[in-house]
């Protein structure tokens, strides 16, 4: 999917970030700093880390600056509200930051933080996909916990199997 328009890829990226939100919001309190396993994310963490590299690394490149990503910590943001004011702090300044990706900008080169040029284009689609694959790992953890999650676009495997011929 080339991304030619901003405001398209903004409408399209809007609705991941809201599916994100809903599994980040099931998140508990007293799980929000579980961790699996040793050096693996917490669901903190991830929701840290998924608003942390959009604003201060997708939304910096995009500029032609230098990724500023400080890290997922728990210094960032501590407890469950915080946790998502951060992620939606975030989210907002990135998309004002994207907002003034004109057509001529989106086909500009960036220089990632992996020091890989790409077309701007490019970068915010790999964008899209970051998030997506942490929230995938968002539900695994729920899943793990136990925690009931929205089902992520309206219906569960068992109802599409009943559905499906």
């Amino acid at each position: 999917m080339r991304i030619d328009r901003i405001e398209d890829f903004l409408s399209y990226f809007e609705g991941v970030h809201q599916r994100t939100r809903g599994v980040a919001l099931c998140i508990p309190e007293e799980s929000l700093e579980w961790s699996p396993g040793e050096g693996r994310f917490t669901p903190g963490d991830l929701v840290r880390h998924i608003a942390s590299t959009e604003r201060w690394m997708w939304a910096e490149n995009v500029q032609q600056l230098p990724s500023r990503y400080p890290g997922h910590g728990p210094e960032l943001a501590r407890g469950k509200d915080a946790v998502l004011a951060h992620f939606e702090a975030m989210h907002q300044e990135a998309v004002e930051i994207f907002r003034a990706l004109t057509p001529d900008r989106l086909q500009l080169r960036c220089a990632t933080v992996g020091g890989i040029d790409m077309s701007v284009w490019k970068w915010l689609r790999l964008m899209a996909e970051h998030e997506i694959h942490h929230r995938g790992q968002l539900y695994e953890l729920m899943a793990r916990l136990g925690v009931s999650t929205p089902s992520l676009y309206g219906l569960t495997e068992a109802e599409v199997r009943e559905r499906s011929i």
